[in-house]
């Protein structure tokens, strides 16, 4: 294996000790066919120079990369999933397979599998993955990372050549197993377990590690500890505007599922809307729709107070609750912004951008516009051809319409917008969008025919759109 100069190795996560995780084996596929790799990505990690075959080596079998984890470790954990409290998680199919650095940002990531096997938490589970449910994952990942949400990135998908038996999906099935990029696995859950073991020092350990190597920023705080569940606080607030400006719904926003680095991982049920509906729900088990699209703010903040439950014993409750308040307002602030920042509109949060943004998301509400499409068309506050041409065109007419495309005219336009007048994204009549009836299409494919073409041909339209969208996020 050829190692690139860009190839940092770490081994953070071993040192917090052995009651913080299981060291495990992956399963022995009978096949390893590599679907997807992500090089993008590879390349900021110094991993873009394997051949396939060394990949599939590596992360279809799983040996180990230099100098970094030798042993995978099956990660510890609790959660309250779906509100009941559960202490019987943990990673039940997968494990941190690698730390390393990312170039440019300096952060410190993980590889983390999905369906890589059982572990001592798998709890009866086969510890799999079903294909189809592989490439959902890099549909998510990708079409989130290009809507500027901060997101994991699924790093590769090899599809294992096993028939699982699923209920939720016609059975047998396919099945792969996946690796995640992502910037940090410990979660609200993590915390959770110490806290019901009554483990304080365990809990301090904890804490300490992730400000050393995730929010360095908080050690500057007064309260090192308040500082880090206020770093916190502002990032979960930040993901969640960022799915909301998506039409994302994630569909399972249990506490194992929130990372304390605020960053969207583990795309089971997930949707993206059609319309605007605030009761938009992804999984078909949420039945009283607790992760519905509107309640989903509502979730992330439920959740952080029980991460700041589990902090008391570390710190004053006052100070906890007093960032725990900052949430929902600066929800609605980087909503605001990411909004604008859609829109092609300088992202100010201004009392008349507020404003704003909530009457075009109470147009999109009372006209029942598709969300994407009406993204795409009011771009730069709506130029008149792209508007004439939109299938929403008669919607635009309409009296509500109007009024909201005028108020979103008398917002300055970004110099980025301009500079991107001329993508060739902008070319198109519809935008690249994400809704169940595409990705059931494009599995039908994979699964009748073996054809990866279209699923192929969607990614890079995906990443088109991302290159549209990337100088706005960087703004």
């Amino acid at each position: 294996m050829p190692l690139s100069p860009l190839y940092r190795p770490a081994l953070h996560h071993q040192s917090l000790g052995e009651d913080f995780f299981d060291r495990v084996a992956a399963a022995d596929f009978p096949h390893t066919v590599l679907r997807f790799r992500n090089d993008r990505h590879a390349a900021r990690i110094g991993l873009d120079q394997l051949t396939d075959a060394e990949w599939i080596h590596h992360f279809g079998r799983f040996s180990p990369l230099p100098d970094t984890l030798q042993t995978p470790l099956a990660l510890r954990y609790h959660g309250h999933q779906f509100g009941h409290y559960n202490p019987d998680l943990g990673d039940g199919r997968g494990f941190l397979f690698a730390q390393l650095y990312e170039t440019g940002s300096n952060r410190l990531l993980d590889l983390g599998t999905k369906g890589s096997g059982q572990t001592p938490w798998s709890r009866q589970g086969d510890g799999r993955l079903t294909l189809k449910g592989g490439m959902r994952e890099v549909l998510a990942s990708e079409m989130l990372e290009a809507l500027g949400v901060n997101t994991s990135k699924t790093f590769s998908l090899i599809e294992t050549g096993e028939s699982l038996m699923r209920g939720d999906e016609p059975s047998p099935t396919r099945s792969s197993v996946m690796v995640r990029l992502s910037h940090s696995h410990i979660r609200i859950g993590t915390f959770q377990r110490l806290a019901t073991l009554g483990d304080e020092a365990g809990l301090r350990q904890l804490a300490d590690y992730v400000i050393a190597h995730y929010w360095p920023e908080a050690a500057a705080h007064q309260d090192p500890v308040i500082g880090l569940f206020g770093q916190v606080v502002t990032a979960v607030a930040r993901m969640g505007a960022q799915w909301f400006a998506a039409g994302f719904v994630h569909g399972v926003l249990n506490t194992d599922n929130i990372t304390l680095t605020g960053e969207s991982f583990d795309y089971g049920p997930w949707r993206f809307l059609p319309r605007y509906d605030p009761r938009f729900t992804a999984a078909y088990f949420d039945q009283t729709g607790l992760y519905a699209f509107g309640r989903q703010p509502e979730a992330l903040l439920w959740n952080l107070a029980r991460l700041a439950e589990t902090l008391v014993p570390l710190t004053e409750p006052d100070g906890l609750r007093e960032a725990l308040q900052t949430f929902l307002p600066q929800f609605k602030q980087a909503l605001t912004e990411q909004t604008l920042r859609m829109l092609g509109l300088v992202p100010d949060v201004t009392a008349q951008s507020q404003a704003i943004v909530t009457q075009f998301y109470t147009s999109l509400r009372d006209t029942q516009a598709p969300f994407a499409q009406s993204f795409f068309d009011l771009y730069g506050a709506g130029d008149p051809e792209r508007l004439a041409r939109s299938p929403n065109a008669s919607l635009y007419g309409q009296p509500v319409w109007q009024e909201t495309i005028a108020a979103l005219r008398s917002l300055p336009v970004s110099d980025i917008s301009r500079a991107q007048a001329s993508h060739p994204y902008l070319e198109r009549h519809a935008p690249v969008s994400m809704l169940i009836e595409t990705v059931e299409a494009l599995w039908q494919d994979i699964d009748s025919r073996d054809d990866w073409s279209a699923f192929t041909q969607y990614v890079q339209d995906i990443r088109l759109m991302g290159s549209f969208y990337a100088p706005h996020w960087a703004d």
